[in-house]
């Protein structure tokens, strides 16, 4: 298993902080006629808006953010950090194709679900089941569970926007989660690397130096 270099914590940590500052300025940008309850945050994104560069801006910062932590979370199998990539490149895209100021639209739309879809799926497809011992987070049990909170949101997000409820609370949950796993993820790796490391012996660290100057 490759190892994951320290500054993947930085995209990491950013993704949920960025977003966050993001809705909570837009919003605050908005004022009172925009209803964080109800309302999803792609009103604060969409064109008209009082806050549309700030919530635009964290949107492509979270993009970024998934992209660089893929890249670096050299632990997970290949096909979770394509997974992962590939929800930054729809998050780019969801800032890049707002919706209108007047309604929904079926580009933005669609666009979003295939980053809901994407980020919910990459726990499970990053886990690395074969590996012994393989770090907490890319274990298949706290995977799958991430997969199915991260669906379950999505499924509440859809039920309270059917029934125009509180679909701004739902939006937010699963979007703070799917932003949070990557960072457990990386904290998991980095962990179980500083573990490892410690329970070498001497003698191993001494071969493992002599390897690396001998390269």
């Amino acid at each position: 298993m490759r190892a994951v270099p320290k500054w993947t914590l930085v995209p990491s940590g950013c993704a949920p902080v960025v977003l966050v500052a993001g809705w909570t300025t837009a919003g605050a940008l908005e004022g009172p006629s925009y209803d964080a309850v109800r309302q999803t945050i792609s009103v604060l994104a969409a064109y008209g808006a009082r806050g549309f560069w700030v919530m635009t801006g964290a949107l492509l910062a979270l993009g970024v953010c998934h992209l660089g932590t893929a890249w670096g979370l050299r632990a997970a199998a290949p096909a979770g950090r394509a997974a992962l990539a590939a929800g930054g490149v729809a998050a780019l895209a969801v800032a890049m194709v707002p919706t209108p100021s007047s309604g929904g639209a079926l580009r933005h739309g669609s666009v979003v679900a295939v980053g809901f879809t994407l980020l919910a799926l990459w726990p499970v497809l990053a886990a690395r089941p074969g590996d012994r011992p393989a770090p907490w987070a890319l274990r298949r049990a706290p995977a799958y569970a991430a997969t199915l909170l991260m669906g379950a949101g999505a499924l509440w997000f859809l039920v309270e926007a059917n029934r125009q409820g509180a679909a701004g609370v739902a939006e937010r949950l699963v979007t703070c989660v799917q932003s949070l796993w990557p960072l457990v993820v990386v904290v998991s790796c980095l962990r179980h690397q500083h573990v490892a490391r410690r329970g070498r012996g001497p003698g191993e660290r001494h071969v493992e130096g002599s390897g690396r100057a001998a390269r």
